[in-house]
């Protein structure tokens, strides 16, 4: 894999948009703290009349768009290079001037619950508070759980130094282990994905053991980080007199905890369902067992595909949504630069999309080259026009929106998507073609539907123990992986407990954001749903969906996807959501049948 130096500018974000140089950077984060002081000025007067107010959120707004520009260029250089120790650096000077804001606007909560809400009300009425009134509504929602002035100081205070260990656990991975060979082949963060599904079984053995022996060499480290972190948000939820940490990390949304259970009650029911495909796959391989190192095994020898085609398909697929959408996507995914795919040593694992403060909403992954990259980049430019869709039709003073949105947008990119690639590969006669989509459906149905619940149950789990005044130790949450894993793969796969149960460490970016895992579940589930739509009327879904994607945050997620005809209050799109997995097992059985024949 090549060094940064030596990618093409192409396959690299515009990252100099949101600043020209580092040392413009610079020059911002010497100002940015005289900036965030200056906030101070306002406190005592938050309450003393609607202008004072509105001059406050106005500059405490400006400061936070400067702030997500300045983070988002730290972030985004440490991600595409984890042993650069000056992009880290960068990173870790930004969440302390990050912290530094927190600690200064602290006392605007308090005292904008201390404000007669009678008074504040009918201020929010006037047209002036137009774009304010969302937030407002969210901030007296949250009453209960705002401290005096002095402890939301504080405890804006203890946000950088109770970051260290989600900051230092992706460092270790990123920076001091090392994964070993597969094929002759270093193993890294940015290609483990790809060796891991390589056609050669000893390959992905090699890969998969390695990456998870890694991990375990430093199980008990981890697994301290991990602990100090769920330890903090315990204190946390009760020092905001939250019940527990799940209720602390979902309300603030107004998703009710209802929705987790609800999830993994389902999930646990339909299991039998993957059993079924673990199966068929077995079969399909012509293995004597299942192991951990073949669920990405290709079927069929593996798709290449080029980025360009992936865009092309992509393009074909989103086309129910309009000119419009498909025209700023283009611009974006073949011109504007959002992307950085490039594949370089020491780029982190996995994918993201940033809001990029408004400046573009830049999309990070690697590409490999296969069915799963094009998977990727589909689900990444769903958040991506969800950002450029929401940010165009709201201020910056109306919130942003949350992950349990985020998570609709991009598995409903893919959704419809495969649709149209599976329905072109039936139509067509193309098998192998329709195989492949299959596998993809698979791959992100895995992550996301088998995966992620399964982390969503650790997660739960993890939390009640520590709340019950118990501890974590690495075997502890070694242990409570595999058997989770377990309830998954039934009889389909034969499991090596401790590789297995290590699989908590190599998500750290998703555990260390509390309760982030089960919204990629609730997230496929609802843009199953809402593709359904499309079916019954084509014209009145797209005016729904992009109605759905333009409301941003102004809604709360749960209001706004009932509003979009989707109640996730209900198991059913969750349910419905396994009906279509069952088809696609039943699909391969059919071929399967065909194969033998």
């Amino acid at each position: 894999m090549p060094p940064r130096a030596d990618v093409s500018r192409e396959e690299t974000w515009d990252i100099e948009a949101l600043f020209a140089t580092p040392e413009a950077w610079e020059a911002e984060a010497q100002v940015l703290p005289g900036a965030i002081s200056a906030l101070c000025e306002h406190e005592g007067k938050l309450g003393s009349s609607p202008e004072a107010l509105l001059a406050y959120l106005a500059q405490a707004d400006e400061v936070e768009l400067r702030l997500s520009r300045f983070m988002s260029y730290a972030s985004m250089n440490a991600s595409v290079d984890g042993r650069d120790a000056v992009a880290a650096a960068r990173r870790d000077r930004a969440s302390g001037i990050m912290a530094q804001y927190g600690a200064a606007s602290a006392f605007a909560r308090p005292e904008i619950l201390a404000t007669d809400e009678r008074k504040l009300r009918s201020w929010m009425e006037t047209p002036q508070f137009a774009d304010q009134r969302v937030r407002l509504e969210r901030i007296l929602r949250l009453k209960p759980h705002v401290r005096s002035a002095e402890v939301e100081e504080l405890l804006g205070a203890v946000q950088a130094p109770f970051a260290s260990e989600r900051s230092i656990h992706p460092t270790l991975a990123n920076m001091d282990l090392r994964f070993g060979t597969a094929g002759g082949e270093a193993v890294t963060q940015g290609n483990v994905d790809r060796l891991t599904s390589h056609p050669d079984r000893e390959v992905r053995r090699e890969a998969w053991e390695h990456y998870a022996d890694a991990h375990l060499a430093v199980q008990h480290a981890q697994a301290a980080m991990y602990a100090t972190n769920v330890r903090q948000s315990v204190f946390l939820a009760r020092a905001r007199h939250y019940p527990d940490v799940v209720t602390a990390s979902l309300s603030p949304d107004n998703i009710p905890t209802a929705v987790v259970t609800t999830l993994l009650d389902t999930y646990r029911a339909n299991t039998p369902i993957w059993h079924r495909y673990w199966r068929v796959r077995r079969e399909w391989l012509g293995l004597p067992e299942l192991r951990e190192y073949d669920v990405k095994a290709a079927l069929n020898p593996p798709r290449g595909v080029s980025y360009q085609q992936a865009v092309d398909w992509i393009e074909q697929g989103m086309a129910p949504l309009g000119e419009d959408y498909l025209r700023d996507m283009r611009h974006g995914l073949t011109e504007d630069r959002w992307v950085d795919y490039a594949e370089n040593e020491g780029k982190r694992q996995g994918a993201y999309s940033n809001g990029g403060g408004r400046v573009k909403p830049y999309i990070f992954m690697t590409w490999n080259g296969t069915m799963n990259s094009y998977s990727t980049l589909a689900h990444e430019i769903g958040h991506s026009m969800h950002s450029l869709l929401s940010q165009r039709e709201h201020p910056y003073s109306v919130p942003r929106y949350t992950l349990f949105h985020a998570e609709v947008a991009s598995n409903f990119n893919q959704a419809m998507v495969r649709q149209h690639l599976l329905k072109q590969a039936r139509e067509s006669g193309d098998t192998d073609f329709e195989v492949a989509l299959i596998e993809e459906a698979l791959s992100n149905f895995h992550r996301y539907f088998f995966i992620m619940p399964t982390l969503a149950a650790f997660e739960l789990e993890a939390y009640r123990r520590v709340e019950a005044g118990q501890s974590l130790s690495a075997p502890d949450l070694i242990a409570l992986t595999a058997d989770l894993l377990a309830q998954g793969y039934g009889d389909g796969v034969t499991m090596d407990r401790q590789r297995s149960g290590i699989l908590w460490a190599q998500f750290s970016t998703h555990l260390y954001a509390n309760f982030y895992a089960y919204q990629y579940a609730t997230g496929i589930s609802a843009a199953h749903q809402l593709l359904e739509q499309f079916g019954a009327d084509p014209v009145k879904a797209q005016a729904t969906y992009l109605r759905f994607l333009k409301s941003g945050g102004s809604l709360d997620p749960i209001d706004a996807l009932k509003e979009a005809g989707v109640d996730m209050l209900s198991p059913e799109p969750v349910q419905a959501t396994f009906r279509t997995l069952e088809g696609y097992v039943a699909r391969l059985e059919e071929l399967l049948a065909v194969r033998r024949s």
